[in-house]
């Protein structure tokens, strides 16, 4: 949970980004060192390659499925778009996504209490944003889970999103929660974001129908990588 800031820039947010460590979520506590330390970036790693797509395959942005391999659940269209604090777009850089099945179970040895695997869904993708920093992912929504050993705390719908600077070390990892969900008031971890506004830039918005395909919902959603509107760290 400890906050990544994209290209080195600005110090950690203590409003507009995450607590590190959650109560009643011990993960985070192991997770997370005492203290933070600042790295800062050195000249090799400035000017190292960027070409991430060399180092990690692209796993493309339909996990849905189609026909007889079509994921159970309902069929959603997620238009990410990633700008920096300008709003100017970060094009080529990659965007790496995970989620849980329609039915709340992610495909990880240890979630294995409450929901059936779908066979037709592994619930990852990869991908480059293109040039004008966008890119549209072909998914089922997630549904909701519990947490083990949390006092019945359940998880709200939400994608996890990973999305690379320049080089390795610079890293933002979020997620993206969906509008209307009851679940997203009492959650956790949306909450260990003090600033309300920070906390509503993690919740994407409903395209209306009439903009997305007859068969599946549109939801949109920006992430920014750095400046004192950066999308909190989760």
């Amino acid at each position: 949970m400890a906050t990544v800031t994209l290209y080195g820039v600005g110090p950690m947010d203590e409003a507009t980004q995450s607590t590190r460590v959650i109560p009643g979520y011990p993960q985070t506590a192991r997770r997370n060192p005492a203290v933070l330390h600042r790295r800062p970036l050195t000249r090799s790693e400035l000017t190292g390659p960027r070409e991430q797509a060399a180092k990690l395959a692209l796993l493309g942005a339909d996990i849905a499925g189609r026909g007889a391999g079509q994921a159970i659940g309902q069929l959603i269209h997620v238009r990410l778009k990633v700008v920096d604090e300008d709003g100017a777009p970060v094009g080529g850089t990659m965007v790496e996504m995970w989620q849980a099945n329609a039915a709340g179970r992610y495909i990880h040895p240890n979630d294995d209490d409450h929901a059936p695997v779908d066979p037709h869904f592994y619930g990852a993708a990869r991908v480059l944003t293109d040039e004008s920093g966008a890119v549209e992912i072909r998914t089922v929504k997630p549904g909701a889970y519990p947490v083990p050993d949390s006092n019945h705390w359940w998880r709200p719908p939400h994608i996890h999103f990973s999305v690379w600077g320049k080089v390795w070390l610079s890293r933002l990892v979020t997620q993206m929660f969906f509008p209307g969900e009851p679940l997203n008031a009492p959650d956790r971890i949306l909450n260990a974001v003090p600033d309300g506004a920070a906390r509503e830039s993690l919740v994407c918005r409903a395209a209306p129908t009439s903009e997305g395909p007859p068969n599946a919902l549109v939801f949109e959603h920006r992430i920014v990588v750095r400046g004192r509107a950066a999308t909190p760290a989760a």
